[in-house]
């Protein structure tokens, strides 16, 4: 992401413990912090008895100090140097609005006096108790009591700051729906009113606008040139008739017109078959580059899968993509080829794509279908997520996955890749009882716990385990 995250850091106290410990630690987090690479602020440790927050007025000055912070920070580091006073804490954080990290420092063997015991480990439960009967969403390190000095905690601030991307963004987020769903797709239906309710609005978009805006725009036109440009950048676009790359950057214009002037967060598109009856082209090479770009784009008027692919872009810090639970790969009941035409961001990709027709679109009615991006997905661990958004409420699962480098033969046409998901048989059957579609989103990396974290417990989805 482009701006550096901010940390709040907030440090507790209780009276009878040795407060001494305080100093300490409030210097500790604010190493940890910088270390990890975000920045933070930290009330004046002036303001209270050395520095750390205890009483309801010293959590009523807390409060008061984020609330003139408000817009300066991500999330709320909770830190706990020694068993923490839960009312301070609990007066401090019930209006913060933003994800809490509850970090407690371990006692160290030989340092079990009085002077140095700290007692944080049983401390942390008094604070999760309390903040359950308030109603405060926290989010729980690795390991129950953690020093901040040391790579498992850096690890817990680089899980916490993803949970707080996915939180902060998809709590107030616009998508675009441009076009209506294809009658054939049922698959794809979804409540729009029951996204509202969670804070993801969906700007509509009717596909005739999109066709009548690029009849308008010249070839001469320079942003159409600027975008030709960008497209024989991004990808190898020599093979698209110079009539058919004029008209793909003719599109990428006008869906580049709707996200700046609705400030889409994300998209998704109907891809067929209006685009190659009409307009003789296939957008696919268009959503692999918004994609890379940073703005998750799926296919086939998919809602739902862009919203999966929106959490997974905030939660690993790149792009994700769209695809087909498309064949069995061979015997192996582990393994699965994952496909789609040609929207995959390149950057999850083996090599450098090459844009042609698409070979459905071109058996019945060929030079209608230019515009796939095809080639072969990268090996690496991936998460997979989707949603389904029934009776009102946005169900998703999450699970973990390896994409691998096992060779699909040249005749198979897109983009696709082999992914191994272990217990694959019982998943396919948890995810079709589940009534989940045929699609999933996947991205670089194991993010299950950051996922779960901010969709259980800050932002109240329905996450469906497929792993048990």
């Amino acid at each position: 992401m482009a701006k550096k995250m901010t940390f709040a850091i907030f440090v507790t106290n209780r009276g009878f413990m040795p407060g001494e410990l305080i100093h300490g630690a409030r210097e500790d987090m604010k190493k940890a912090v910088k270390k990890a690479g975000y920045d933070y602020i930290i009330m004046d440790e002036k303001l209270t008895r050395f520095g750390g927050i205890e009483t309801r007025d010293e959590g009523i000055l807390y409060a008061e100090w984020l609330k003139k912070n408000e817009g300066k920070f991500d999330g709320v580091i909770l830190c706990c140097p020694i068993f923490a006073d839960e009312n301070g804490a609990a007066w401090a954080l019930k209006d913060c609005k933003k994800p809490i990290l509850i970090q407690a420092y371990p006692d160290e063997i030989g340092k079990m006096d009085f002077k140095y015991r700290r007692d944080a480990y049983c401390g942390k439960f008094s604070l999760t108790d309390v903040f359950d009967q308030y109603g405060i969403c926290y989010s729980l390190t690795k390991s129950w009591v953690v020093d901040p000095l040391t790579k498992e905690f850096q690890q817990d601030l680089h899980d916490f700051a993803a949970t707080c991307r996915v939180v902060n963004k998809m709590r107030d987020c616009n998508i675009g729906a441009i076009g209506a769903r294809t009658t054939a797709f049922k698959t794809v239906r979804f409540d729009e009113v029951a996204c509202q309710k969670y804070g993801i609005n969906i700007e509509s978009f009717d596909l005739s606008e999109l066709v009548f805006e690029v009849g308008k725009l010249k070839d001469s036109d320079k942003k159409v040139a600027a975008k030709l440009k960008v497209l024989n950048a991004y990808t190898n676009f020599k093979n698209v008739p110079k009539k058919n790359q004029l008209t793909l950057a003719k599109i990428g214009v006008v869906v580049d017109k709707y996200i700046e002037d609705y400030h889409l967060d994300a998209i998704s598109l109907r891809c067929w078959n209006e685009m190659e009856t009409i307009l003789r082209v296939c957008p696919c090479v268009l959503l692999s580059e918004l994609n890379d770009r940073g703005i998750p784009a799926s296919c086939e008027m998919d809602i739902e899968s862009c919203i999966a692919m929106f959490a997974m872009r905030l939660a690993s810090d790149g792009p994700a993509a769209c695809l087909d639970w498309n064949n069995n790969y061979g015997t192996d009941p582990d393994k699965v080829v994952l496909f789609h035409c040609g929207p995959v961001a390149q950057s999850l990709m083996a090599d450098k794509g090459t844009v042609l027709e698409h070979k459905m679109f071109a058996k019945g009615d060929p030079g209608s279908g230019w515009g796939t991006n095809e080639g072969r997905i990268a090996a690496f661990p991936c998460t997979i997520s989707n949603c389904k958004i029934r009776d009102g409420k946005i169900n998703l699962y999450v699970s973990e996955a390896e994409m691998t480098d096992d060779v699909i033969e040249d005749g198979y046409f897109g983009v696709a890749g082999v992914c191994h998901i272990p217990d694959l048989q019982c998943k396919l059957e948890k995810l079709a009882r589940g009534g989940f579609k045929h699609h999933t989103a996947i991205a670089k990396g194991h993010m299950k716990k950051v996922l779960e974290d901010a969709f259980r417990y800050y932002l109240g989805y329905n996450v469906v385990d497929i792993d048990k």
